[in-house]
């Protein structure tokens, strides 16, 4: 498994945990739970972010890396 391949699995286990909180959100009725679910999602969002934005810089920089 390349470093490429790892990554995009950890973006997309990102992802649904992202998901997965903004669903708690929705989810509850106690506000400060909401906000709190909110806020996390949030971060869990510019995580992914991050994260392909290293994706797509390790693509650029190491040929071998790039989806085939």
């Amino acid at each position: 498994m390349t470093v490429g391949h790892k990554m995009q699995e950890t973006i997309a286990q990102a992802q649904v945990v992202a998901a997965n909180l903004k669903l708690f959100a929705l989810d509850t009725k106690d506000q400060q739970a909401k906000q709190m679910f909110n806020q996390l999602s949030q971060s869990m969002d510019n995580c992914v972010n991050t994260l392909q934005s290293r994706l797509t810089y390790i693509q650029e920089q190491e040929p071998q890396y790039r989806e085939q």
